[in-house]
């Protein structure tokens, strides 16, 4: 197999449907933003706070790697921050050839200086707006509710899903800390949501066991599911999960620094593909983890052998899983196939080295 290098795959058109906004910011705007509003950092160079605060490193657990947001979020709470990080995420992603994007976040937790829920989400709609203006990418919102905060909060955020749909929210999502948080407890967020014919994704099978895929799936009515790292370990479910279609948003370097895998070449997603499953590959945090999906992409070619045939699979599967309609799918399978087919072409031209 012909190595790829990492250019070639940025220019490669591609999705990113798990995505954290609070874990997304440039290095270099967080420090701007800590410095314009007085908040204290542990560093002043972006070296110095990328070591400072672990980004990129493996942390052990998901409760460690989460300890990061809260420098992120004390930033993020303002509409000027909010719409710059959008706008920036956008941008940046833009930059390494993603087509399409579905950013993710709790609205709730950047309303400590009283910015009401519906600013919090018409701001960073902007900022996402703006950037597809600017620089082609399309970006939608998916809101999520806390595991570890309350049932009722998640219902508030459901509720912001409801009054946003059709209005670039196209889906809710269950996150944070996921053990001894099961998603059922959140039940009466889920059946608004579902109620009102929208997008359902969970994180679930990361730092918890397949039980928490099948409530998920099966008490919650996920669409997709996030990481999923653990499914492997019932059959039965895994079968299920690839019989119906149902994509998984498999994070790769973030689930090694969550301590759910323990590298990326004994990554789940090689075994999950090969058995038909719809996986896609994301970031998950660009900031937090250090990535970009090109990085991503990157490295399940180089550590877990995908050729660009399966690569090409792996990036459509990104279009088909998207909370979009049918037909705007169906537009940009159209015109991705075509795209990387023409790839495909310029590789088999090129004499091989």
């Amino acid at each position: 197999m012909a190595t790829l290098s990492l250019a070639l795959i940025e220019k490669l058109p591609k999705t990113d449907l798990h995505v954290h906004l609070d874990g997304s910011m440039r290095i270099t705007t967080l420090i701007e933003l800590a410095k314009a509003q007085g908040v204290p950092l542990p560093a002043d160079t972006p070296e110095e706070l990328k070591q400072a605060m672990g980004l990129g490193r493996n942390t052990g657990s998901l409760v460690e790697y989460l300890k990061a947001f809260d420098l992120t979020l004390q930033v993020l709470q303002d509409e000027e921050s909010l719409y710059r990080v959008a706008y920036e995420l956008a941008a940046d992603a833009a930059a390494e050839n993603v087509r399409y994007m579905e950013v993710r976040y709790a609205p709730m937790l950047h309303t400590r200086r009283k910015l009401k829920l519906t600013k919090v989400v018409e701001t960073v709609l902007r900022g996402l707006h703006d950037a597809q203006t600017d620089h082609n990418i399309e970006s939608n919102l998916i809101v999520c509710g806390i595991r570890n905060i309350s049932p009722e909060s998640s219902l508030r955020m459901a509720e912001l899903v409801v009054a946003y749909k059709n209005r670039g929210v196209v889906g809710f999502d269950l996150a944070g800390a996921e053990y001894d948080h099961p998603p059922k407890a959140h039940s009466e967020a889920f059946a608004l949501v579902r109620q009102n014919n929208i997008n359902v994704t969970i994180h679930a099978g990361e730092a918890y066991g397949p039980a928490s895929i099948a409530q998920a799936l099966h008490v919650c009515g996920a669409h997709r599911i996030g990481h999923g790292c653990r499914l492997r370990e019932d059959g039965d479910l895994l079968r299920y999960v690839v019989d119906h279609r149902i994509p998984l948003e498999c994070c790769p370097s973030s689930n090694v620094q969550t301590g759910a895998v323990p590298s990326i070449a004994e990554h789940p997603l090689r075994l999950y593909f090969n058995l038909g499953a719809r996986i896609t590959i994301n970031t998950d945090n660009r900031l937090i983890t250090d990535t970009t999906v090109s990085k991503e992409l990157h490295h399940i070619h180089t550590e877990l052998d995908f050729d660009f045939t399966e690569l090409r699979q792996v990036i459509l599967n990104g279009f088909k899983s998207a909370f979009l309609p049918y037909h705007e799918k169906r537009r940009f399978m159209r015109a991705i196939s075509t795209e990387l087919d023409e790839f495909a072409k310029q590789l088999a031209a090129t004499p091989a080295a």
